[in-house]
């Protein structure tokens, strides 16, 4: 498969249970998506921020111990970032963050194939600029995936959000969000109306993710459009379901050609319902391990095929 770059935020993730129990982790949903790849064989550079702090060390021990390479560049003279997450009693995560984006200039190590971004690191400045410049450099040669991962609190007013959101699906080949994305940016809009946005956009593969009511997908090239229920069995908690997601339909789509260079971003873009479902059904099936365990669990290939997913 090509490597990959991962280009958005890390921080320190604070879980808060409905019980009054605490733990922390490394987290951030390009983190998160960053070694969800790399637990599933793929080769991972990250363009990130952390600090010269004990949670920035952190950080970078927590990145290296699951194979991701993280760019030299990530490391700053700003406090590494967190983020507190309250679960309710359904295990659903609510956060408030304490950030610092100042992502330095991006430089693609040689011979990446495929970049993906998302979340807060793709509209807060001063960072932003970096991740676009980084994505207008890359789809020369790369094809470019994007999770808008929306966190109202912080990102803003939805209308001028919507803007920036789109100005990042234009430069993408697949974009992934959540039906509480699309509700956020798209207010009285369907999902349907949504996806078919996104593919005139210039998003080959536009999918929406619908917690415990599945994914809903939509192709570009013929319109067509399709669902698949979940997987899971067994919810301990949501928190990095939807980067589990990502980074099982990434690696599904590299594994069969259809991102990692210019070729593969034709082939997408000629590409059936057939042909993408696997890699859909494959994001499914990650997710569903990582919400049968607490906080952002990261499985590998074995755990996915457990679920009876076809691999590949």
């Amino acid at each position: 498969m090509a490597r990959v770059c991962v280009i958005g935020e890390s921080l320190i993730d604070i879980v808060r249970s409905p019980y009054g129990d605490e733990e922390d982790h490394v987290g951030g949903s390009p983190a998160n998506v960053a070694v969800g790849l790399a637990s599933l064989g793929v080769d991972v550079d990250f363009a990130t921020t952390y600090g010269p702090d004990l949670p920035g060390e952190r950080v970078a021990e927590f990145l290296g111990q699951h194979g991701v390479h993280a760019l030299a560049s990530s490391l700053t003279d700003e406090p590494t970032s967190s983020a507190v997450a309250e679960l309710d009693e359904a295990g659903t995560a609510t956060y408030t963050f304490d950030l610092h984006w100042d992502l330095r200039p991006v430089v693609l190590p040689q011979g990446i194939g495929h970049v993906h971004t998302g979340s807060i690191g793709a509209v807060l400045e001063p960072g932003r600029e970096a991740v676009l410049t980084a994505l207008r450099t890359a789809e020369r040669d790369a094809t470019v995936s994007y999770d808008p991962n929306v966190r109202p609190t912080i990102m803003g007013d939805p209308a001028r959000l919507r803007a920036l959101v789109e100005q990042v699906v234009r430069l993408s080949d697949v974009v992934k969000a959540s039906a509480e994305d699309v509700a956020v940016l798209y207010p009285g809009l369907p999902e349907s109306g949504v996806l078919a946005r996104w593919n005139e956009a210039g998003a080959a593969l536009a999918v929406v993710t619908r917690g415990a009511h599945g994914v809903a997908y939509r192709l570009a090239s013929t319109g067509e459009s399709a669902e698949r229920p979940i997987l899971a069995s067994t919810v301990v908690d949501t928190v990095g379901a939807g980067d589990s997601f990502m980074a099982g339909l990434l690696s599904g789509l590299l594994e069969a050609g259809l991102l990692g260079g210019s070729d593969a971003r034709e082939r997408l873009r000629t590409a059936t319902l057939d042909d993408v479902t696997p890699a859909v059904e494959r994001g499914l099936a990650a997710s569903a391990v990582t919400v049968a365990h607490a906080g952002a669990y990261a499985p590998i290939l074995a755990e996915i095929d457990a679920t009876g997913t076809v691999d590949g």
